[in-house]
């Protein structure tokens, strides 16, 4: 199956947070704070949303920064993905 993203919408697919820090330092998983990095899986075709015009900006393969608490977890063949608004993308990561 295949998830396809309607009017704004973005879907992501999360980064896996680093096991270890830079000073060498392993975390645990308690430790670790959820990534706020992903990867564009999927994105909508844009149009009008509330009486405006959204041009999308992101396309699929861009890493991108995402508020934490943003977006739909939804499970597909074992694989997490969020699907967010393009609105609730922070940045590009190049």
């Amino acid at each position: 199956m295949k998830l396809i993203p309607l009017a704004d919408r973005v879907v992501l697919k999360m980064t896996e947070a680093e096991e270890t820090t830079k000073g060498g330092i392993i975390l645990t998983g308690t430790a670790k704070e959820k990534p706020s990095i992903a990867e564009v899986i999927s994105v909508g075709p844009g149009g009008v949303v509330d009486g405006n015009t959204v041009t999308m900006s992101v396309k699929a393969g861009d890493k991108v920064i995402t508020d934490k608490y943003a977006g739909t977890k939804v499970t597909l063949e074992d694989v997490e993905y969020i699907v967010v608004r393009q609105g609730d993308i922070l940045a590009i990561v190049e």
